[in-house]
């Protein structure tokens, strides 16, 4: 159910397909995920419909994919949902929803990447051709995505003892190492960059062992890279971090490398507090996101001396 309190249902895509974009009503519908914002909707073998379902803020997000994705697309080695039509807002459904294109392959916290060196040369090929200088209209990222770090110190201290009393962490003073490094790194001097911005597990795609697309392009922002080279510790398997940066271009300084690591302790928190809740059958948990989310961890936590 939406917050509207409109089940979305196959009838009610085909409806809606019937009455703005009546080309594509006889193509076959069928559930394909239901998101943390969205649902997704198989629309024949090429497409599909993303209706917002959950918090509010998926209507801008969607408005925001459909406005700047499709000009970033052609640039990026990886399959990404183009959108390519919008839906409005109307009696049927009082929200905007998106036709995009359709990337197989299974979600990262389903199906990790097992295959190291391939794993990192796509992440890293991905992440250098998207990181760059964005204009100066571009979005800013949400929830401090792409700004200071320390700005998000009070949410990294409330998840570090909220972790901690549910004992998930047991060594939390590695965990605040990592953090207070990474505050104390010099801030990015550099033009605001284009960033994914939610580069977590369940928003890239795999197959073979791979990464073969990258989904969820509604936190699309622009800012310091670090925030996005976080991915490398939350995706990669043990040992393959080293790989993705030395592939990465241009090579990330020592300063940004550092930043990097507190956004990946800060996202990993996240993870862990939302595998729990799944694991636990509360409302918006996922517990696929726990595995990953304290893998991240043990490897951040390895390197504190």
């Amino acid at each position: 159910m939406t917050d509207t309190k409109i089940e979305i249902t196959a009838e009610l895509v085909r409806d809606l397909l019937r009455d703005q974009h009546p080309d594509l009503a006889d193509r076959p519908v069928r559930l394909g995920a239901r998101g943390w914002d969205n649902q997704l909707w198989r629309l024949g073998s090429d497409l599909a419909v993303r209706l917002p379902w959950a918090t509010r803020s998926a209507d801008d997000l969607l408005r925001k994919e459909y406005t700047w994705l499709p000009a970033l697309a052609p640039r990026l080695p990886l399959p990404v949902p183009v959108p390519r039509r919008i839906g409005e807002p109307s009696a049927q459904f009082p929200r905007p929803w998106l036709v995009t294109t359709w990337v197989p392959g299974v979600s990262g916290d389903r199906a990790p990447a097992t295959r190291a060196a391939e794993a990192a040369d796509a992440l890293a090929g991905f992440l250098t051709a998207l990181h760059r200088p964005a204009p100066g209209d571009a979005p800013a990222g949400g929830h401090g995505r792409g700004g200071p770090l320390a700005d998000r110190a009070e949410q990294f201290a409330r998840q570090l003892a909220s972790a901690t009393e549910q004992g998930l962490i047991t060594d939390p003073g590695a965990v605040r190492a990592v953090w207070d490094d990474a505050v104390a790194a010099p801030g990015w001097a550099g033009p605001a960059l284009w960033l994914h911005g939610d580069l977590h597990p369940a928003n890239v795609l795999t197959l073979d062992g791979t990464f073969c697309g990258v989904v969820d392009f509604g936190d699309l922002c622009a800012g310091d890279p670090a925030y996005d080279l976080a991915a490398p510790w939350l995706l990669l398997p043990d040992g393959a971090a080293d790989r993705f940066h030395a592939a990465y271009q241009p090579a990330p300084d020592a300063a940004t490398l550092r930043r990097a690591r507190g956004w990946a302790v800060l996202q990993a928190l996240g993870g862990l507090l939302v595998g729990e809740a799944g694991v636990r059958g509360e409302p918006g948990g996922k517990p696929t996101w726990g595995p990953p989310a304290q893998a991240a961890l043990r490897r951040l936590t390895a390197t504190v001396r």
